[in-house]
Parts: structure tokens; sequence; C-alpha cells
């Protein structure tokens, strides 16, 4: 990292900054202009959102303080960034398409968008950093391959739990560690059948939306965040849903190691969570050989066979602006998905849901996700946690139950859809 500030220096020295294009002014798009703020060597050009005034608010809390011009027109917005102004949108092309713009941030949250947002960065040269992990395990092998194809990066987002978890991972493989399992610890209650009214409260208090606390609570965005890690390394999930087992610390290397030796896993390199351990993300490695154990012992990781690599923190959007620096200026992402899913999210029903119903999205009131493993769900003819939204069931489906397409009567065509079709069809 010191050489990604040594870089970073010279071109604040030279006046020519990475030139950065974010969408998605909320809660975590404005810490990453915040962040960016802070830095030498990397600039916000553009906030993009919904509504001008939103898109303002997005620079309200940075220390470079230039003047803001709001416009949706390219050709003025050029002008602007060429006189050193800055720009506030409600057109995403403007992020996209600005020549000066060297990587876009995705932070929409909206998986459709980010779709849409991806595809056009790949047309006009930006690196694409993804924040909607949602958008990564449902389409995320193509639009790397196509990313690639394009001569950019599609990177997930550094600070986030699967970026997190890759950056251990890669560290440990690289050294010849057998990675056993590679998990993160839950920091909010599970409660499967949570609903945004039973987390309304709780959410205000926390100034959040209620939707999102709810993904978070019912389990979804876990089993949505190591599907990703599952996609970017090859890990699988030891069995549908994971374990979720209650841990500390200190008895990670343990618990997550196979049962043969006093843990819980059927399989070796897997993915999965704990309970009682947060914040942070966790390796769990092994070594057959017997001098690297001696070496291990003297530098208190325990007496093995199994050592646990411990990340006791991930900062989400304030870490960011370090993959857009990998991006720029390495062409190396902070985690990608592989070729093809290792791992499926899957939709499990909360209630007991009708024929003829249409369902909601995910934190809501009608399903869950899960991670399946690929081959299974393909196999047991499985919707994507991704493209259940705004389905229309054609029988009733009992709570839970997984949601196969042998349920749905019409599913709304999208870009997301046409593109999850795609690669669906890629050769191996």
């Amino acid at each position: 990292m010191n050489e990604i500030n040594i870089k970073l220096c010279r071109r604040e020295a030279e006046g020519r900054p990475i030139m950065v294009g974010l969408v998605g002014a909320g809660q975590m798009g404005t810490e990453i202009v915040t962040q960016i703020g802070e830095m030498k060597g990397m600039e916000t050009a553009v906030v993009v959102d919904l509504s001008e005034e939103l898109a303002m608010k997005g620079y309200a809390h940075s220390r470079k303080k230039t003047e803001v011009v709001i416009t949706d027109d390219l050709d003025e917005a050029e002008r602007a960034l060429a006189a050193g102004k800055r720009i506030a949108s409600t057109n995403y092309l403007l992020a996209t398409r600005l020549p000066a713009v060297d990587a876009v941030v995705d932070a929409t949250g909206s998986t459709n968008m980010g779709v849409v947002i991806s595809l056009d960065c790949m047309s006009h040269g930006k690196h694409i950093v993804m924040m909607s992990v949602e958008c990564d395990i449902t389409v995320g092998p193509i639009l790397r391959h196509m990313a690639d194809n394009a001569g950019v990066v599609y990177s997930l987002a550094a600070g986030d739990e699967p970026a997190a978890i890759v950056e251990l991972f890669r560290f440990a493989d690289a050294l010849g560690f057998e990675v056993i399992a590679a998990g993160k610890g839950k920091n909010n209650p599970l409660n499967i059948y949570a609903t945004p009214e039973t987390e309304r409260e709780n959410a205000e208090r926390r100034k959040m939306s209620a939707n999102m606390l709810c993904e978070f609570v019912d389990g979804s965005k876990t089993a949505i965040e190591m599907a990703s890690v599952s996609n970017a390394t090859g890990l699988i999930p030891d069995r549908r849903g994971m374990h979720a087992a209650k841990s500390t610390i200190d008895e990670l290397n343990k618990v997550f190691v196979p049962k043969e030796d006093g843990g819980i896993l059927t399989n070796r390199g897997i993915v999965d969570f704990a309970i009682g351990v947060h914040p942070g993300v966790f390796l769990i490695v092994s070594t057959n050989n017997d001098r690297i154990k001696e070496a291990l012992i003297q530098r208190d990781m325990g007496q093995g066979p199994y050592y646990t690599l411990f990340r006791p923190f991930h900062l989400c959007s304030i870490e960011v602006p370090l993959t857009v620096a990998q991006c720029v200026l390495y062409g190396e992402s902070s985690g990608h998905p592989r070729r093809r899913l290792t791992s499926e999210c899957i939709a499990v029903a909360k209630k007991d849901l009708k024929a003829g119903e249409t369902l909601d999205g995910i934190g809501e009131y009608c399903y869950r996700g899960i991670i399946e493993r690929h081959d299974i769900a393909r196999k047991e003819n499985l919707v994507p946690l991704g493209l259940v939204k705004s389905c229309v069931l054609s029988r009733d489906v009992p709570r839970d139950e997984v949601i196969s397409y042998d349920m749905i009567k019409s599913m709304p065509d999208s870009v997301l859809l046409q593109l999850r079709k795609l690669q669906d069809n890629l050769p191996l």
C-alpha cells in the first residue's frame, strides 16, 4: 500500500490525479467522496444520484473544496472539468462517458443499474468498482469476462467483506497454505423470518433503511457476500445455507475444521460464517510441512494443525479508493469472480406464498437468500436470488421451500436477465 501512496503523491505533484466517477451518493457513496477528499493524487470528478440535491450532498463533507457545477449535459460537464470544477448530475452517463474519468464506482445498490453502468463503462474505457455484491453474484463472471475483453478492470470493492476475505485468501494461497475455510463474523442477530416491519424500530435508531437492515438480519446479505467469495476463490459451501456456527476468535481453528479433527466440516475448502465473531473476516489454513509448522509455533500461531488468519476490521466505503488506485495504477482488482460460478444464492420463502403473487425484493417480506453450490442449484432448476424480484408465481409455495423456475409464471425482462442467460450459456 505504501507503493500506492508513492504513486498517488507523484500524480498529485504532476497535477494528474486519478479521476473518479461515483454513481449513488447515499451513505456509502458520500463516505467514498469524503475519503477521497483526504487523499493525494485522487479526485472525485462527478457525483450522480436521482436528484441534483442528493448529488450535491455527496460533496458536502469533502475537504477538497472546488466549485461544483450541476449539469446533465456531457459537453458542459467536460468544459467544467477542464476548468477545474466538479460535477453533480442526475445522468449516470456523465460518470461513464466523461473522457477525464478513469474509474467509476457503482454505489447505487441496484442490481439492474450495476449491469447498465458496467456495460457503459466497458464501452468507454472506464474501470468498474462494483459495490453491488447482489449484481456480482448474479452476472459477475460475464461482466468480468467482458471487462477483460474491453481492456478494463472489473473489481469488487476493498473494505467490503468479500474483498477483505479475498485479500487474505490471495495471501495464504500465494504462500502455498491449504485453505480449509474462509468466513466472516456476523454482527447482526440472525432471524430468518425478519421483515422490514420487525426491523423498523431498530433501523430508525440506526438511521438506515428497514429493508437494508432486514437483508442483514434474515441472513440474505451474508449468503450474498459468501457466494461472492466462493465465486472469486473456488471455495464451496459445506452445505446449503452454511453452518452459521457459534465461535470466538480463539475457537475458529477448532470449529471450522474437518469433523475427524473435532470440527463441523464435511469438506475442506469451504465458505461459512461465525456467530459471535465480529467485526472481522477469517481464514483457517493448514500445512503439512513440519518445518513450517515449527516456524508457526515460534510465531505464536498455535500448535496446529490448523491456523487462524484474522483481519479484525473492514472499513466498508472508507477503503474503496484503494481499489480505484489498484485498478488505475496496476490494472488489478481487489477481487473478482472466476470464469464460472462456484456458488449461487437462491431464494427461500419466508412465508406461505400464493399462486399469482408478485414477489418483492431482497430484504422484504416474501423470501430470503441462502447459498448453494451452483451445480446443485442448476440441477434443481433454482432461480438465482438476483432474478427473483417481480416474478409472478404459478403455484403456491409454502414457507421454507426454495423457489424454482417451475414455480414461476412470468419473469420481468431486463438487461440483467439477458446477461444472465448469456452467462449460463458461456462455454466452460
